[in-house]
């Protein structure tokens, strides 16, 4: 199988020969201090340059890495391109909000117009352009920031949980907005080549909304851009515990779900129907651990019924690319799920 059919099987519950290794980027970013070094393409202007950002997302995966390609390498091209002030960070800091646009949801409709041709949105799509016309077999993972998520950089995110309480009509159009744009920069990635289309949402989680908000907020529209988003296989990731909103993961409209390292697979799977599930090798495991350990844990991760395996939240920049390439290794020995 090329590393393309065999992401794709995985993640719609098919055969497959061994699990795919993979880490998406954009929240869950893949890039590391090694492999910049190794291209001479470095932050922060492989944020600008789509031909940098291709060449360090394929120099991983040639390098022994992760089995796919995955644009961008942070969670601000959606707020920056609707008007967040954004500090793009060096060669050891990701691109972060400075200044958020709003002082609350009721002046959403002071957001920039969105426009995936413009700024950093067509950077990403000309990444994702170049690197499916190589034809490789390699999948090509594009990148949402989650709606929720988004929101908490448009507006301050204290007071934007205050705001789901207290003026729940106007954080709905806020957010009505936001999944328009990312739904336009979803369906615009898919053009451009994307197998994948990936959701992380790090501040839309059961711990910090909890059940009844986490499921009128987070699930409404993160499900809202799926269905608009006419990608082959659509993965979303939670930060956080889960245990609140277990039983709500299921309406999630994905193919496979990922979830961080403190989450069991087998807590999880029993809420999941026909879904794959995603992770969660540990990302402090990967940047600081022995290569051994992380064989050993990986190898765990797919014991306890993972099946697709990656790194359970975005890599730190110090993380070895041995131990990376120890992570993959250790994937493409396993050839049949050994029993619990």
């Amino acid at each position: 199988m090329t590393p393309a059919e065999r992401l794709y099987a995985a993640a719609h519950l098919a055969a497959v020969d061994r699990p795919p290794c993979v880490c998406p980027g954009g929240m869950m970013n893949m890039i590391v201090s090694d492999i910049m070094r190794e291209t001479g393409c470095t932050w922060p202007e492989s944020h600008l340059d789509p031909a940098k950002m291709a060449s360090l997302t394929r120099a991983l995966c040639q390098n022994g890495g992760f089995e796919n390609y995955g644009v961008p390498f942070c969670m601000t091209v959606e707020a920056e391109a609707l008007g967040a002030d954004v500090d793009m960070g060096d060669g050891e800091v990701e691109p972060h909000v400075v200044r958020s646009p709003l002082s609350s949801a009721l002046e959403a409709d002071r957001l920039r117009p969105f426009d995936p041709d413009k700024g950093r949105p067509a950077v990403v799509l000309e990444a994702i352009h170049l690197l499916k016309a190589a034809g490789d077999g390699v999948p090509v993972v594009g990148n949402l920031t989650g709606p929720i998520s988004v929101a908490g950089t448009l507006v301050d995110m204290s007071s934007l949980l205050m705001e789901f309480r207290k003026r729940p009509e106007a954080c709905h159009r806020l957010l009505g907005i936001i999944s328009d744009a990312l739904i336009a920069f979803g369906r615009a990635q898919v053009k451009a080549g994307a197998d994948v289309i990936c959701i992380a949402e790090p501040s839309g989680t059961g711990e910090i909304l909890g059940g009844k908000r986490f499921q009128e907020y987070a699930v409404t529209y993160i499900n809202r851009v799926l269905d608009a988003v006419p990608a082959p296989t659509k993965i979303v990731h939670i930060c956080g515990r889960l245990r609140s909103v277990y039983h709500l993961l299921d309406s999630l409209h994905c193919d496979a779900f990922s979830f961080d390292a403190m989450v069991g697979a087998h807590e999880v799977k029993p809420y999941l129907t026909g879904k794959a599930v995603m992770g969660n090798v540990s990302t402090h495991a990967l940047g600081v651990m022995p290569r051994e350990k992380v064989k050993q844990l990986t190898a765990a991760a797919y014991k306890q019924g993972m099946d697709i395996l990656a790194p359970a939240c975005g890599l730190p920049l110090t993380t070895p690319l041995a131990n990376i390439k120890a992570m993959a290794e250790t994937a493409r020995e396993l050839t049949e799920r050994p029993h619990a």
